[in-house]
């Protein structure tokens, strides 16, 4: 029940508790400098914020990755004036405006309650302070949050770190005895924040080469409730016909992209559908025609087997003359059809100041406007387009589930399509494959 939610938050911040998460993960070692072109680059655009809310990190596998980061009130950790560069780009390449969460939206499946973490439930006041050990070889900085709870608003709730992910590429070379190979290094940004007996990890990954992945994953209590399962809306935990029983919900977490890809916002959207027939005549095989679609105005998509989405540069073009474009990868998802806002996978909207969150969005957006990402859908042209994704998870409790609860992630990426002539983790050896598969005469 909400005040359920609502008292055991307030209890937790009175008597000044934390509770421990999962450790951050691996420190990425330090790896030998980077070697540097004759001719001085330009240097880099320094972001817009000062020192303590500015996140810089050269992986050691040559990428720098910069932003700034803020702290609102209602969707917490924001990010902003993001850019990428991986080693052989004389300056970084622009890539977000901002990057934040849109909402997390809770309907429980008895249909008695449901939730806005963010806009409803106090998810930014929720800020939970970080131990060492969960910021292993990192920094945790520290969030005056707004309109806290405590009596000290200060948090130390924001860890930026780095990790190993494994291989990022793996290749036998033409002789038995050459294997190219390197292992991946990830630039980690995190912050827990708790809602009632949930505490979502909210993380950002920024990858060497040029992803970026963001998930939340929610740990902390299960939230329970006695009443008789067997009506196919819970799940037993505990001993004994009289065990309590869980609710069953799910958990819609919606993310708020701000393209910016060279430092332009008149990015274009592209729709991708592949289309496979039965093979004709004479064909050993079926063939694959993929065609695109041009999106020039907002759009409510539905994601589907072969199709998928990217946002393309109006600014920049790789040093192979294409267009820079980064290509939106979701995760599993188990949409929710309860809400007209959860029914669609994503959302391309044109860029308004007030539409921040995608349910009960708090800003004033006009007459007759709506307050969720559905309703601004209306055939606007898309000149400053705004990339919303939905990716839902639905929580039917088990044993295992307590206690605590182990983290279940849901999220997605962002992958560089063009940004590049090549992997950007290319050995120097392997340079001139360009396009080619044998050196030119």
């Amino acid at each position: 029940m909400r005040v359920n939610r609502h008292s055991k938050v307030r209890t937790l911040a009175a008597a000044g508790l934390t509770v421990a998460t999962l450790a951050a993960g691996v420190t990425a070692g330090a790896g030998p400098a980077t070697a540097q072109p004759k001719a001085a680059p330009a240097a880099p655009a320094a972001p817009y914020c000062g020192a303590a809310h500015r996140i810089e990190q050269k992986l050691s596998t040559g990428t720098t990755w910069r932003m700034c980061w803020r702290y609102d009130g209602k969707a917490g950790l924001v990010l902003e004036n993001i850019s990428y560069q991986p080693k052989g780009e004389s300056k970084p390449v622009k890539v977000l405006n901002s990057a934040r969460l849109g909402q997390i939206h809770v309907p429980y499946d008895d249909g008695n309650v449901e939730y806005d973490d963010l806009t409803g439930f106090d998810f930014a006041q929720g800020l939970m302070n970080l131990a060492p050990g969960e910021c292993p070889g990192g920094t945790i900085k520290t969030i005056k949050v707004p309109d806290s709870w405590n009596e000290d608003p200060n948090v130390k709730g924001l860890c930026t770190t780095t990790r190993s992910r494994g291989h990022a590429y793996r290749m036998q070379g033409d002789t038995a005895d050459k294997v190219y190979q390197a292992q991946g290094k990830d630039l980690l940004v995190y912050t827990v924040n708790q809602v009632g007996w949930y505490e979502y990890m909210t993380e950002w990954r920024f990858q060497d080469d040029g992803t970026i992945t963001m998930n939340v994953g929610a740990t902390g209590s299960l939230s329970w409730d006695d009443y008789d399962a067997g009506d196919g809306r819970g799940w037993p935990i505990g001993k004994g016909a009289s065990a309590a029983k869980a609710t069953s919900h799910s958990h819609n977490a919606f993310w708020r992209l701000d393209f910016a890809l060279d430092g332009s916002t008149a990015n274009k959207i592209e729709q991708y559908d592949s289309t496979v027939t039965a093979p004709a005549t004479g064909q050993r095989a079926p063939s694959t025609r993929t065609t695109r679609t041009e999106v020039t105005k907002e759009l409510a998509g539905d994601s589907k087997n072969y199709r998928w989405w990217r946002v393309v540069s109006a600014a920049g073009k790789n040093k192979d003359g294409h267009a820079r474009s980064y290509e939106i990868v979701p995760g599993p998802t188990t949409k929710y059809p309860g809400r007209g806002y959860t029914k669609h996978d994503v959302y391309f909207t044109e860029y308004n100041k007030c539409e921040l969150f995608a349910s009960h969005n708090p800003g004033d957006c006009g007459a007759g406007a709506g307050d969720s990402v559905d309703k601004w859908v209306n055939g606007q042209a898309l000149k400053h387009p705004v990339v919303w994704t939905n990716i839902g998870f639905h929580h039917i409790a088990r044993d295992e589930d307590q206690q605590p609860m182990p983290v279940h992630w849901q999220g997605f990426s962002i992958a560089p399509r063009d940004v590049t002539a090549m992997n950007p983790l290319t050995p120097a050896e392997l340079g001139w494959q360009n396009g080619h598969w044998q050196p030119r005469s």
